[in-house]
Parts: structure tokens; C-alpha cells; sequence
């Protein structure tokens, strides 16, 4: 089993797989009369396949505890998907480049309070994975008609762990 050590989620290292979303180093300005600061344009959202949407939901997440074993990655081939969490608990971000082969070896990012993740069209992701206690996630993703789900197994699992 190969071992994938955890990193921080940095917005040069995210890069290849998407945004990072936070408000440190975004473009921003006032609105309402002065009163409310807008942070625009965080994430890319990425709308593919027939009769597009974009949806919002919350999702609760139940805690992963760690070092965990990584069997499964995702991939949504009609839309991006943003993760930001409604707390300032952490959370892992696995995820893997494209290969003719399938996924790369991934990567694990954890998140620092007030980041979230933009997932780009067609990344290979690991499900959502909580740290420490159960957390709940406003989510931007896609709906619409096509089949927007592709899993792939590893033969062969990863070890998903602390430095």
C-alpha cells in the first residue's frame, strides 16, 4: 500500500485540480451602501451536458478519523462542485489528475479554517471527508440531464496520513 502524506491546501498547489475558496487574497469590494464587503468571483462554476443547472445544497458529512484508507475516487464529467464548510473545522481534499489509465497517484490537501475547494469538471476527487467532528458544507454543483458520476476503484488502496 503507498502512503499519501497529507498537505496544506495552498491555491498553487490545488491549482491542476481547481480554486481554493477563501477570502484571503480575493478580489473584493464594498456594496450596500458601504456596509457588507462582496468577494467576487471566488470559483469557476462549470455547467456541461443538457438543461444545466446549477444547484445549492447543504450536505452533513460524518467525521473520517485518520490515518484512513482511500479505495475510491470520483469524478463529475458535466460540472465543477464546490465544498465550503459551514464551520471552521478542518477537512481533507483528496484528489488525482487524469491519466489515459484513469486517476494519477492522488494527492491529500487539509483545509485551514475558512477554505473551501472548487473541484473542477472531470477531477478525480475522494468522497467528502470531515475531520474530527460531523460538519456540514454548503455545496455548488450541477444538475440536469446525463449521467454525471464516474467511480473508479484502486486496485490497489492508498494510506492517507499526517506527515
Amino acid at each position: 500500500m503507498q502512503t499519501i502524506l497529507i498537505e496544506p491546501l495552498t491555491v498553487e498547489g490545488f491549482a491542476p485540480f481547481g480554486q481554493v475558496i477563501q477570502t484571503e487574497g480575493a478580489q473584493h469590494f464594498s456594496i450596500n451602501s458601504g456596509t457588507t464587503e462582496r468577494y467576487h468571483d471566488l470559483a469557476r462554476v462549470e455547467l456541461g451536458g443538457v438543461h444545466a443547472r446549477p444547484l445549492i445544497s447543504i450536505v452533513r458529512g460524518q467525521p473520517y478519523a485518520l490515518p484512513l484508507t482511500l479505495k475510491l475516487v470520483e469524478r463529475h464529467p458535466l460540472g465543477s462542485q464546490a465544498f465550503y464548510p459551514l464551520s471552521d473545522r478542518p477537512f481533507l481534499v483528496i484528489v488525482a489528475l487524469d491519466t489515459h489509465d484513469g486517476p494519477d497517484t492522488p494527492r491529500a490537501f487539509r483545509t485551514a479554517p475558512g477554505q473551501g475547494v472548487n473541484l473542477a469538471m472531470n477531477t478525480w476527487h475522494g468522497v467528502l471527508t470531515p475531520l474530527g467532528e460531523v460538519s456540514d458544507f454548503l455545496v455548488v454543483d450541477r444538475g440536469g440531464e446525463g449521467y454525471n458520476l464516474e467511480d473508479h476503484i484502486f486496485s490497489t488502496p492508498f494510506l492517507v496520513k499526517e506527515p
